[in-house]
């Protein structure tokens, strides 16, 4: 499961800083930052902002593996196991939220930009 984890929510992270590049995977990027975005600021409001629930479970199957002294973040655990070195923690979080807030202002500008085109292609369809 620790393997499952670190493949599918680091996929997911690279998804959401990179999706919007290709437009046949834009809509589902967009939903996938709405829901990124839902759950640090709405499950945020009960277990913490930033809330994650794939770390949140993560965490705890490395708890059952005998880690310890885990980080409050993902991008900080993955930094470090990947490279050995702790990160800190406020340098992540503001890099972690830029990250989200500026792949969510790209995904959105880039969606409503496609929309507005097939709306203004059907409406010079129908003339």
């Amino acid at each position: 499961m620790d393997v499952f984890f670190t493949v599918f929510h680091t996929v997911l992270i690279l998804f959401n800083l990179f999706g919007w590049i290709w437009k046949r995977t834009r809509r589902i990027n967009l939903i996938c930052l709405l829901l990124t975005a839902a759950s640090w600021l709405l499950l945020g409001i009960f277990y913490g902002i930033g809330y994650c629930p794939l770390t949140d479970w993560h965490f705890n199957i490395l708890g059952r593996l005998g880690y310890t002294d885990l980080p409050t973040s993902y991008i900080s655990f993955l930094i470090t196991r990947l490279t050995g070195l702790h990160p800190d923690q406020g340098l992540v979080d503001a890099g972690t939220a830029g990250g989200l807030v500026l792949a969510l202002i790209i995904s959105v500008y880039l969606n409503f930009r496609e929309w507005f085109h097939r709306l203004a292609h059907r409406r010079k369809a129908r003339n």
